[in-house]
């Protein structure tokens, strides 16, 4: 029959997101400059972009589940769902590379100008504590890999119960874990403006927070869908994606740990 599909990919029909998402961004790139240069209204022109951005994300992310309610996310599609976060998650990781190239070149090779003295970390500087409230927020992550594994497993075999339980608890890690940390800044003895020390920590461990934060929105997400009943043993690329990328997050977090927190501040006096 004429125009009858063939094929088992998902053609996707003209959407109106691309255009709008690219004009959010726009504002919200222009906006950032404007703001950072104390030019008038760059502010608002910033978060006007942002706002955009959110609901373009909302709006297109709905028609990708209902895409998938539709029979549309074929064994084929989904494979290619699963490319597609294997690829982002991949250029996340060379994110953090740049972060630790940067504090890696700065440790090694201290400048010997006043502000560092030769030697990492810095002269009469205090830091933190890596076995105080970092090493809690460790063992946190880890707890919180174990529980979305609970929770994926649950999934797979139809334990719908376990999934809701699984999600819940990693959420709830996940929340604990962004608690302690900002009491940790809050009460850090540096600064970010103070050294390149602090300003290499702070860029590390608070944009490592801020994919903490994001995961869990994200696993909040997959909770309100599993409460719905949207995921099948057979069909669940979006918890999929959420557990991969809370994987990803503790992962990094263990290297965060040990190079920043531990060897970072060997020899220098805890706060």
């Amino acid at each position: 029959m004429a125009g009858a599909k063939s094929h088992d990919y998902h053609i996707l029909p003209p959407s109106i997101w691309p255009l709008i998402g690219s004009m959010g961004a726009l504002a919200m790139a222009a906006g950032g400059v404007m703001w950072m240069h104390d030019q008038a209204f760059g502010g608002y022109v910033f978060f006007a972009g942002l706002i955009v951005v959110l609901f373009v994300m909302l709006s297109w992310w709905s028609d990708v589940i209902r895409e998938a309610h539709a029979g549309d996310h074929t064994p084929v599609v989904q494979l290619h769902l699963r490319y597609g976060m294997i690829l982002f998650i991949a250029s996340e990781v060379m994110f953090f590379v740049a972060w630790f190239w940067a504090y890696f070149d700065a440790s090694l090779f201290p400048s010997p100008v006043e502000a560092i003295g030769g030697v990492w970390p810095p002269e009469g500087m205090h830091v933190l504590d890596p076995f105080g409230y970092p090493l809690l927020n460790t063992l946190i992550l880890l707890c919180s890999g174990t529980t979305v594994t609970w929770a994926h497993h649950a999934l797979i075999h139809g334990d719908r119960e376990g999934l809701k339980k699984g999600l819940w608890a990693t959420i709830a890690l996940g929340a604990l874990f962004t608690s302690i940390q900002a009491y940790e800044y809050a009460h850090a003895p540096f600064g970010f403006a103070d050294n390149i020390y602090t300003s290499a920590f702070f860029m590390a461990t608070g944009f490592h927070g801020f994919h903490v934060l994001v995961g869990t929105i994200f696993l909040i997400v997959c909770q309100i869908r599993a409460y719905r009943g949207d995921f099948t043993p057979r069909q669940h690329f979006g918890f999929e994606a959420a557990a991969w990328y809370w994987h990803f997050v503790d992962v990094v977090w263990l290297f965060l740990f040990l190079v920043i927190y531990v060897w970072g501040g060997w020899g220098a006096e805890y706060h």
